[in-house]
């Protein structure tokens, strides 16, 4: 989820601006794209992937439009194939997976121009991102046991999942320490050197996570792996798609951007996200360029780490026993 929960959004409807209207047809093909790029890629980064319920809600001016989900609420009504509408709810620059409708959770965005993606390829590739949201909250009893994390301090709105008072002032430094041992080895190429360097980031990272309270600790390592992992997939989704053969109607698109030349600057992006990050001032955004490095860092390090990521959820830890 991009910055939002789904209790919070819950709470954020706002009445319907304006009557419904069809599905305009650049989202059209957008939807259409993401269904097949995800068929294409997305058995090939995570196990069974594919098996995942993948309903998404657009949100534009107009109108919201609901598509590849099986029992549509009552107050959609039903435009073409497999695609239901209703007058506009949600913000126009959402970008969140939760259960709006109950399970299964559903992707809800915003339109490319009303997003922080701005245009079509990199909104497709945030959409993979939404779409791994997915996979996290189908594993049984993922609700559930986020709270049993008893970091929610009697708030039951949700809003912890982004107020939780982190000290991310009071670790900035120590933080800044530990990013530019992550970047280091994930910069070396000669394979003595990149253990050595490897291994000093996992005694760095054992010894600032031993500085934080338990609640903290418990906070940081859930982020990291929620939403960290979430870019690192996204990262992953852009690379896979650079072999990706798009239909005609989607290069059509004025907006196009071939996904060959927005992979190959996309896993960079992210690393200069990073180095230029400060602690204190992104807080709790921090953990997307921070995840998703130490996902690269795995890929290198355990290469069959992403067997096992869901055996302990909520954690990144056990991956990075020096």
């Amino acid at each position: 989820m991009r910055h939002s929960l789904w209790i919070l959004l819950s709470a954020m409807l706002c009445l319907g601006q304006s009557s419904t209207q069809q599905l305009p047809a650049a989202d059209a093909v957008r939807i259409r794209e993401f269904y097949h790029l995800a068929a294409a890629l997305q058995d090939k980064i995570w196990p069974h992937w594919s098996d995942t319920p993948a309903p998404l809600l657009l949100v534009t001016d107009g109108g919201e439009f609901l598509t590849h989900r099986s029992a549509p609420p009552k107050d959609f009504t039903k435009v073409g194939d497999d695609l239901y509408a209703r007058p506009r709810q949600f913000p126009t620059n959402l970008l969140a997976t939760f259960p709006a409708f109950g399970p299964p959770s559903v992707i809800v965005i915003g339109e490319p121009a009303n997003t922080t993606s701005k245009t079509s390829t990199p909104w497709l590739i945030t959409v993979m991102h939404e779409h791994f949201h997915q996979l996290q909250n189908s594993q049984p009893g993922y609700f559930e046991d986020v709270n049993k994390l008893g970091l929610s301090r009697g708030d039951n709105s949700g809003m912890w999942m982004l107020n939780y008072p982190f000290p991310y002032a009071d670790t900035s430094q120590q933080f800044t320490h530990l990013r530019n041992l992550l970047l280091a080895a994930l910069a070396e190429s000669d394979p003595q050197k990149f253990t050595k360097a490897a291994q000093e980031y996992l005694s760095g990272r054992k010894a600032f996570f031993g500085k934080l309270s338990a609640d903290d600790h418990k906070y940081l390592g859930f982020q990291l792996w929620y939403e960290g992992i979430a870019r690192y997939t996204e990262v992953r989704c852009a690379e896979a798609a650079a072999e990706y053969h798009p239909t005609a109607e989607y290069v059509a698109l004025p907006d196009y951007e071939s996904f060959a030349d927005y992979a190959a600057k996309k896993r960079q992006d992210t690393l200069d996200e990073l180095r230029e990050a400060d602690m204190g001032k992104l807080k709790r955004i921090i953990v997307y360029p921070w995840g998703a490095a130490e996902g690269f860092l795995l890929d290198r390090l355990k290469p069959g780490w992403r067997s096992e990521y869901f055996a302990q959820p909520f954690s990144l830890d056990h991956f990075f026993q020096p």
